[in-house]
């Protein structure tokens, strides 16, 4: 093959410094990335979304299925088996336009994808090639020409992206026939082909209910359950089923693609996770800051998995998933299964549910109970409501309150209804609501004996994070709802709103939309009210995202019914913004390395690229300021960084162990220093610093006084805006015959960003 590779690296030669000028070296960088790019992506889907209807988003699926797929798996896969150097790298001669990539050569990714998305625009617009084709051959051309590939890569990516663009559009139209005869069999008689879909008309839509009107009542005005399918006919039964179990689809493939997701090792572990890991050593019936529950459910996961990142975060979208198939199931039975899917959609595209599956906290936990609760409380409330159902909703608030505190708003919440809804209160003459209390007060026992026996350490802890009694200096409503209305996406959040309103003009007579706005509203005005005087952290609110967004779906599920189709337009702009949004939550270095995302920034904030500060943004990777993942990135570096420095105290001869200064670096510490994670119980190796007063879990743990003589490390993270050096405390002073300072060690992102400055001290003779 030695002719070959000499036929490439004169054809490399040729196009790379034979056909140099100066309109393409400027014309070949932009076509390889530009700022552009992302904007024109962004409205060209959108475009399609909005005139190609069903052929338009079945293009812009297959889209983004087989470019990702084919990027992420076939493409990346290929390029460490077979680690063919860039040419860069093996040439002297070669002239790089653009950034210097570490990854292997064969096969070009850019001429994968662009001939990839050329096979799948062919296959549903034809005309398309007369655009996606020039496209494709340029971008390809231009990775030779900039210097990053040689001629057989592009040509190998992009024989290659065709190829798997192909085979996968064969795939999926084959898995349509097959499991769309036995689960969809209506929609595919109506669409047999989904890669030459027909087209429909508005005609072929639902047909239209009153707006907010209840399906059935009760004379006297108690609410009942309502059951859409005993008033349909056979086939929209049947079409209602295909949407619950297209639901079904879609919540297994979101749990298989985040449980991929954690498996990669993407992102690190939280500060939080790693503290409440620790606890999940510790068992016991209650933690300084929170209820036990997030410890036991740890312990559960590492004892399945191991003390590795899937096992700690396993069942956060595992939760998420059952809370998805159970508030599907509620809406199949109470408003109608194609709802309940976008639902689904919806709950997925907004940023902070999304990130919170992935993510061990207590969150995850807190908005599971808090919606199982919600459910049960709805069969409680019917007319033939049974004290069992009360006691699941009291089982169901107490585990709420084992995961989060935040649970006991869930309380508030069944007044205002009560206040609200006349006819439920015929239950407060009955026994159901007070054993539902007592239920919930019985699993808040373990939570109440151990704050007992710690002099209430939880009550004033929570007091201060929430600034009870602190004066009113500022208020932070504009910042509340600025916040919440981006996390919770922009689009759905102002129709969240409008649904509320229009709820309180005209949709009080429905039960359903008062009981779920009851359920969700409270704590939400709780805490807007609350950061009238204090900062409110976006999570806090997490609880009241689901009941409120249910009031959402069910009001333009109704007007979509009565033939505004703009709901149709704007439902797609926040599907399409959330989840574009989502992705670059769960992969930056995505946006910013494929995208040409940094250009667009310098080019916004009108830096010059030769800059220090242009030098920056124009990295392949995003600065950790605008960077969401930064606090889960380079904590293995951040513990080996720490380890190089005991073990050079502990060339003296005598034992040595690591005090951090905060409970999440001792946290991170020893999880990612194997040497940590063997005795956390009994002899660990990593310390919180000593306190005189409970300022955390560790101030009821064993500390370092027991290791009388023994040497060690103090390590503390500095201001990463201000990284300067602080003298040691004096209690540490006091806890060592001697403490040195040896100065900064600062761990980077990236090689290249500064992300934990960390100071640290050589601390010798436990006195």
């Amino acid at each position: 093959m030695h002719w070959f590779q000499t036929l490439d690296t004169e054809l490399f030669r040729l196009i790379n410094s034979g056909l140099s000028n100066g309109f393409c070296d400027a014309l070949m960088p932009w076509l390889s990335g530009n700022s552009l790019f992302v904007p024109a992506l962004v409205i060209a889907g959108l475009v399609v979304l909005w005139k190609g209807r069903l052929r338009g988003v079945l293009c812009v699926l297959m889209l983004a299925l087989i470019v990702a797929t084919g990027d992420g798996l076939i493409c990346n896969t290929l390029k460490h088996a077979l680690n063919r150097p860039r040419p860069f790298l093996e040439l002297v001669d070669a002239h790089c336009l653009v950034g210097k990539s570490g990854s292997g050569s064969m096969p070009s990714s850019h001429a994968a994808n662009w001939f990839a998305a050329t096979m799948v625009a062919l296959v549903y617009y034809r005309r398309s090639l007369w655009f996606m084709l020039p496209v494709a051959l340029l971008v390809s051309f231009s990775r030779v020409y900039n210097g990053v590939h040689y001629p057989s890569d592009v040509l190998a990516g992009a024989l290659l992206g065709a190829g798997y663009a192909a085979a996968g559009l064969w795939l999926v139209q084959t898995l349509w026939s097959t499991v769309g005869r036995k689960w969809f069999p209506i929609w595919l008689a109506k669409v047999p082909s989904l890669l030459n879909p027909p087209e429909f008309s508005a005609a072929d839509t639902e047909e239209a209910e009153p707006v907010f009107a209840p399906r059935r009542r009760k004379a006297g005005g108690v609410p009942v359950r309502a059951e859409p399918e005993a008033e349909l006919t056979a086939p929209h039964v049947s079409l209602d089923q295909h949407w619950l179990r297209l639901g079904y689809l879609f919540i297994a493939v979101v749990l298989i693609a985040r449980w991929i997701y954690i498996a990669r090792g993407s992102i690190q572990l939280a500060e939080d996770e790693a503290y409440q890991w620790l606890w999940s050593k510790h068992l016991a019936m209650s933690y300084f800051s929170k209820p036990p529950l997030i410890a036991y459910t740890q312990f559960l996961g590492t004892t399945l998995w191991g003390d590795t990142v899937f096992g700690i975060r396993f069942f956060s979208p595992l939760v998420t998933a059952l809370m998805s198939a159970v508030i599907l199931r509620f809406f199949a039975r109470t408003v109608n299964a194609r709802a309940g899917f976008f639902l689904l959609l919806i709950v997925t595209a907004t940023p902070l549910l999304s990130v919170g599956a992935v993510l061990m906290t207590v969150d995850p936990l807190s908005v599971f109970f808090w919606t199982a609760a919600m459910l049960a409380g709805w069969r409680a409330i019917q007319e033939k409501g049974t004290t069992v159902d009360w006691l699941w909703v009291g089982l169901w608030m107490g585990l709420g309150f084992l995961s989060k505190y935040t649970q006991l708003f869930q309380l508030l919440c069944w007044v205002v209804f009560m206040m609200l809804w006349a006819p439920a209160r015929q239950h407060l003459r009955r026994p159901g609501p007070y054993l539902a209390l007592l239920v919930n007060l019985l699993g808040a026992a373990p939570v109440l004996l151990w704050n007992a026996q710690h002099s209430w350490i939880t009550v004033h802890h929570v007091a201060v994070d929430a600034d009870v009694g602190q004066p009113w200096s500022r208020t932070f409503v504009g910042d509340f709802l600025g916040t919440e209305a981006a996390l919770l996406n922009p689009v759905f959040f102002v129709a969240t709103v409008w649904a509320a309103v229009a709820l309180w003009r005209r949709g009080r007579h429905n039960p359903l939309l008062v009981y779920c706005f009851s359920m969700g509203a409270p704590l939400f005005l709780a805490y807007m009210i609350h950061s009238l005087h204090a900062r409110v952290l976006p999570n806090w609110i997490a609880p009241s995202v689901l009941p409120l967004f249910c009031v959402m779906v069910i009001y333009w599920d109704t007007r979509l019914r009565l033939g505004v189709v703009q709901v149709k337009t704007w439902l797609a702009i926040g599907l399409a913004f959330g989840f574009s949004v989502v992705i670059f939550f769960h992969a930056t270095e995505l946006w910013a390395k494929t995208f040409g995302l940094r250009e667009a920034i310098v080019s916004a904030t009108g830096l010059h690229p030769k800059g220090k500060l242009g030098e920056l943004l124009t990295e392949r990777y995003l600065p950790v300021k605008l960077d969401p993942l930064h606090r889960v990135r380079a904590w293995d570096i951040t513990a080996q960084a720490v380890e190089g420095a005991r073990k050079v105290l502990l060339a003296e001869g005598k034992p040595t162990f690591i005090i951090a200064d905060h409970y999440g670096l001792t946290g991170q510490l020893s999880f990612y220093l194997p040497e940590a994670r063997k005795d956390l119980r009994e002899h660990p190796l990593v310390y919180c610093r000593s306190s005189d007063f409970p300022e955390n879990q560790f101030y009821f743990w064993p500390s370092y006084e027991n290791r009388k003589g023994e040497n060690a490390i103090y390590v503390r993270e500095l201001d990463r805006g201000d990284p300067k050096l602080q003298s040691a405390s004096d209690k540490l002073q006091d806890e060592f015959e001697s403490v040195i300072c040896v100065g900064a060690t600062n761990v980077l992102y990236h090689d290249r960003f500064l992300l934990h400055p960390l100071e640290i001290f050589f601390c010798r003779g436990v006195r």
